[in-house]
């Protein structure tokens, strides 16, 4: 099949638009919007469904589930780190907060 055959074939999903790829799964043509890329392959989405496992389709639930937690953890870690300093702030001496003690040498 060459570019001219392409050029005249239309979406198996739209028909009143041109087809840019063709499956190679199931042979039918598609427009851009109908196809997407997986492993280096063009695909339809009826064809990437068959081929996609059930275990890889939950294993994408599972990383919008670690990323939820990962920005969790860092809200967390966050507060934690800020919390400290500001203990460490409060147990300075009222003599830093007033200015003398830059005026004492410290050495």
């Amino acid at each position: 099949m060459n570019v001219r055959d392409l050029t005249r074939q239309r979406c198996f999903n739209h028909p009143g638009r041109e087809a840019a790829a063709r499956c190679p799964e199931c042979g039918r043509f598609f427009c851009r919007e109908c196809v997407s890329e997986h492993e280096d392959r063009v695909l339809c989405a009826a064809c990437l469904k068959k081929l996609l496992k059930p275990g890889q389709v939950r294993r994408h639930r599972l990383a919008a589930l670690t990323r939820i937690l990962h920005f969790f953890l860092g809200i967390w870690l966050a507060w934690i780190f800020f919390h400290y300093l500001g203990m460490i702030l409060l147990e300075l001496p009222t003599s830093f907060h007033d200015g003398t003690l830059w005026r004492e040498p410290w050495w």
